[in-house]
């Protein structure tokens, strides 16, 4: 993995973990006191200036009440992580909202697909 993917990855994670504190309405303050870290690697890591280790991902984890996997689907480039992700979004919708999605997801893939 070259230096980019590295720090492209570092900053997936973030976002990912910066969306699970903002679900759960905590600050970063809470989450490293929760942590017993200081608020500044709190913020390093969600800015992906930092990658959390496995142990410091599980905490993120137990704190937000959610999977490890969770944190890295989010963060993955992968196709079929980014379905799992997808589909985790679409459950929480209605019928009409999920075929509301879906028509708007399809014009995307029409607008920016392969001409």
């Amino acid at each position: 993995m070259t230096e980019t993917d590295q720090n492209n990855l570092a900053g997936l994670v973030g976002q990912a973990i910066a969306k699970q504190r903002i679900r759960k309405g905590l600050t970063q303050e809470q989450v490293a006191e929760q942590l017993r870290i200081g608020n500044e690697a709190v913020s390093r890591i969600e800015r992906g200036k930092v990658v959390p280790n496995i142990a410091r991902l599980l905490e993120f984890a137990a704190v937000f009440e959610c999977g490890v996997a969770e944190l890295l689907t989010e963060a993955s480039p992968h196709p079929d992580d980014q379905m799992m992700r997808l589909h985790d979004l679409l459950s929480t919708l209605s019928p009409h909202d999920r075929q509301l999605v879906m028509d708007v997801v399809e014009r995307l893939v029409e607008h920016l697909g392969p001409h």
